[in-house]
C-alpha cells in the first residue's frame, strides 16, 4: 500500500506541478508521512525533491543567474541549517498528550503538531489569491532566503517563499525557473546532510529498511510524471486541482497534529 500510494502521488505532483502551483515537497512529504515517521518522512521527501530537481537543472539550469542564486541561497542554506537542526530537536521531544480515539491510543508528538500546523498553513498560502500575487524587491532577496531556507529545513515546504522573493529580482522567465531550481538543489543538499547526522546520532533507529526502495520508487515516478506532463498537458491554472490537492493537505496535517496519523 506504501507503494501504491506514494508512488502514485510522485507520479501526480511531479506532472500536475508544471501547472497546478503546488510544489512536489509540499504534497509528497504528507503522503511519505503517513508510513513513516514525520523526521524520515521529510527526510525522504527532500532525496525526492533534490533527485528531480537535478532532472531539471539538466534542462534549465544554464539559465540560472548565478548572482542571485547566491544572494538567495547563501542565507538561505544558514536557515535551512537551523531549520533542519530544529526539526530534530522537536522529534527529541516527549509526547504533548495521550488520548484514546476509537479504542485505540493516540499520542501528540511535538513535531506531529508542529509539522501538521505547518501543511495546513503552507496549503492556505498556496491557495490565497493574495499572497499568489505577492512580490517582494530584490533587496529583500536575503531575507527571502532566510525563511525560505528555514522552512525549508523544518519541514520541507519552501517552494512557495521562493517563488514570492525571486518573482521580483528582475529574472526573465527561463532565468527565474533555472534560478529557483539551482536554489533548491542547494538548499536541499545541505538540509539532506543535517537531516543524514540526526539519523546517525539517533543510530539510525527512525529509519526503517524499506525507505530506499520506496525513494527510489517515487523518484522514478516523479521523472515519468514530469516527463508525461511536459509532453501531454498545457501549462494551467487548474482551480479543482488545487482546491482538491489543499484539501487532502489539510485533512493529512490535521491528522498529524491531532495524532490520529
Amino acid at each position: 500500500m506504501s507503494y501504491l500510494v506514494v508512488c502514485l502521488t510522485a507520479f501526480a505532483v511531479s506532472g500536475l506541478t508544471l501547472f497546478s502551483g503546488f510544489g512536489l515537497g509540499t504534497v509528497l512529504m504528507p503522503a511519505f508521512a503517513l508510513f513513516f515517521p514525520v523526521p524520515t518522512a521529510i527526510a525522504a521527501t527532500a532525496v525526492v525533491h533534490l533527485a528531480n530537481n537535478l532532472f531539471k537543472v539538466g534542462l534549465v539550469g544554464h539559465h540560472a543567474d548565478w548572482g542571485v542564486v547566491s544572494r538567495f541561497s547563501i542565507p538561505a542554506v544558514l536557515a535551512a541549517i537551523a531549520g533542519a537542526s530544529l526539526l530534530a530537536l522537536f522529534a527529541d521531544l516527549p509526547v504533548l498528550v495521550s488520548y484514546t480515539f476509537a479504542g485505540q491510543q493516540r499520542e501528540v508528538s511535538a513535531v506531529k503538531a508542529v509539522i501538521g500546523v505547518l501543511i495546513i498553513l503552507f496549503a492556505g498560502l498556496e491557495l490565497w489569491p493574495w499572497f499568489a500575487r505577492l512580490a517582494f524587491p530584490a533587496r529583500f532577496l536575503v531575507l527571502g532566503g532566510l525563511l525560505s531556507g528555514f522552512f525549508g529545513g523544518l519541514s520541507g515546504n519552501q517552494g512557495a517563499l521562493r517563488a514570492a522573493f525571486l518573482i521580483k529580482a528582475g529574472l526573465g522567465k527561463e532565468a527565474f525557473v533555472g534560478t529557483g531550481t539551482a536554489s533548491t538543489i542547494i538548499v536541499d543538499s545541505v538540509r539532506l546532510v543535517v537531516y543524514g547526522l540526526s539519523f546517525h546520532a539517533s543510530q539510525w533507529a527512525a529509519v526503517k529498511s524499506d525507505i530506499a526502495g520506496l525513494v527510489a520508487a517515487a523518484i522514478i515516478s516523479a521523472f515519468v510524471g514530469a516527463y508525461l506532463a511536459a509532453r501531454l498537458l498545457k501549462k494551467a491554472t487548474l482551480r479543482f486541482v488545487q482546491l482538491t490537492v489543499a484539501f487532502v493537505m489539510v485533512i493529512v496535517g490535521a491528522g498529524l497534529a491531532a495524532g490520529l496519523l
